[in-house]
């Protein structure tokens, strides 16, 4: 089981290189020596790429979202008269 590749090592055996990561063992493509790329199987990117659902609680505690965006200061209106 290959798992990082050489990229002159992988021009030159990417059908080995395809196959496994058919397995589902992504493949890392190295360029002098750093991770560049990496092969995963169609079915694995699909998966990456589905939109996820979540509980909105789950995504407001990401840390990618930034506070700063968000208002949620209450609007001290007390409402409208409205005859019944």
């Amino acid at each position: 089981m290959h798992s990082e590749w050489q990229l002159q090592e992988a021009k030159n055996n990417l059908s080995q290189l395809i196959k496994q990561a058919t397995t589902g063992d992504p493949q890392v493509v190295t360029v002098h020596g750093k991770p560049t790329a990496v092969v995963v199987s169609a079915d694995e990117y699909a998966r990456l790429m589905r939109p996820r659902r979540g509980k909105l609680s789950s995504a407001l505690l990401r840390p990618d979202i930034a506070g700063d965006d968000l208002d949620i200061t209450r609007s001290r209106d007390s409402g409208r008269d409205v005859e019944l």
